[in-house]
């Protein structure tokens, strides 16, 4: 039997509830129906919480409130999953971040959030103490995912599931790119979890907010005055060079049509990438022979730009996993540039810390502007363009697109491709 979910579709707190059941295998249905503000104000629903706060949980054993309780309860209603751990010292961690999540990182961002949308009296001084308070959790976390993939263990846990759905809410409406790039590996931290299969499900694709919210203003504008001489309104109603409002309506929906992407529109090439990838993916055996000296005969320098490049913090790559699955999300985050990129990922060592380093095929003289645009992990990595007239930049990229092994001396801990 499906537990049922009282909320809204766009509520984050029951996406915590939601994503949770996804993990652990839990059937959870929302609610049909459910109009805020009118269902949660029904006796029924008030005999499940009195103060008609969502989310509620309806379970066969009676309701449950509180959005953190609820995820709880879903966790645990199953106990063949590792959404607490797999120890008594996991259950603590994992008890420990979702507190700390909410205390520290939620009740801030909701500080800072709803005065700006009207919510709440805006007061500048509040919202200082809100913003410095939040930066210090953030400072916190990213120190502690400088070393961790995840909060607690190796693998996704609740306190995953309710700190990203806590960040959700500040990533999506006012943590701009610009405040968020001072905390690096909790954009990594938040971007490889949304992009995981059982959060995407629930949440789509998630968009960073482009600019901070203005302050709402308090005061309702004094129409009633207005409303009083209704021989104006009625005049203008008789008006009809109104009546085009249909046309600018459609007007409007015409653009509708996928703007092209300037990649498109530049002159053809004769390298096809599909080509180069299906070579690249089918050559086993001779790779030289054949894939790489394939690859130069394909190359278009005037369609295509080649580049190398290096993360700038390489001294922080001290856990290997955790070094290999920043690479894997990079080029999780990279699927936007799928149709007119190709890479290869190297990360270099046998000790720590370990080196990362990337060649990649670009549509285009330069960097596409919507990846360096879109894909933060970008400004993480030195780029430097490839000069194929330099005979030992041409040898380095063969051996990047082959994995050769020794890469400048040093043994390979792993090598990825982008195709």
């Amino acid at each position: 039997m499906a537990l049922i979910l009282h909320a809204g579709k766009g509520n984050k707190n029951a996406y915590k509830a939601l994503i949770a059941a996804e993990y652990a295998g839990v059937q959870v249905q929302l609610a049909p129906n459910f109009e805020m503000g009118v269902s949660n104000k029904t006796p029924e629903f008030l005999k499940m919480n009195p103060i008609g706060k969502v989310p509620v949980l309806e379970t066969p054993e009676g309701p449950v409130f509180e959005s953190n309780a609820i995820a709880r309860y879903v966790a645990r209603v199953k106990g063949d999953n590792t959404l607490y751990g797999s120890s008594s010292i996991d259950y603590g961690h994992v008890e420990q971040w979702i507190d700390f999540s909410s205390l520290e990182i939620d009740a801030n961002i909701a500080k800072w959030l709803y005065p700006r949308k009207g919510f709440a009296p805006y007061l500048p001084p509040a919202e200082e103490a809100a913003i410095s308070a939040l930066k210090r959790a953030l400072g916190a976390l990213n120190t502690h995912l400088a070393t961790n993939t995840y909060l607690v263990g190796h693998t996704v846990t609740l306190a995953d599931i309710i700190t990203t759905c806590n960040l959700y809410l500040g990533i999506t409406n006012i943590l701009v790119k610009s405040f968020t790039t001072e905390f690096p590996h909790v954009e990594r931290y938040f971007w490889t979890l949304v992009n995981q299969p059982n959060f995407r499900k629930i949440l789509g694709q998630v968009k960073q907010a482009d600019a901070v919210p203005p302050v709402q203003s308090t005061k309702k504008p004094a129409q009633p005055k207005e409303s009083k001489p209704k021989a104006e309104p009625k005049k203008e109603a008789k008006k009809e060079p109104e009546k085009p409002k249909p046309e600018a309506e459609e007007e409007e929906e015409a653009p509708k049509p996928k703007a092209k992407n300037p990649l498109d529109l530049l002159p053809p090439s004769k390298m096809i990438l599909d080509e180069w990838k299906r070579l690249y993916s089918n050559t086993k055996t001779n790779f030289r022979e054949v894939a790489i000296k394939g690859f130069w005969d394909m190359y278009d320098p005037e369609g295509y730009s080649l580049w190398f490049c290096d993360y700038k913090y390489n001294e922080e790559n001290t856990v290997s996993f955790v070094t290999m699955n920043k690479v894997g999300g990079f080029l999780q985050r990279m699927d936007l540039a799928r149709k007119y990129a190709f890479g290869k990922m190297l990360v270099i060592g046998s000790q720590p810390p370990f080196k990362v380093k990337g060649l990649w095929l670009f549509r285009g003289p330069e960097i596409p502007k919507f990846v360096m645009d879109e894909c933060y992990d970008m400004e993480l990595y030195e780029w430097t363009k490839v000069d194929i007239s330099d005979e030992n930049q041409k040898e380095r990229v063969n051996q990047m697109i082959e994995d050769y092994e020794p890469f400048e001396g040093e043994p390979l801990l792993d090598a990825k491709c982008f195709k």
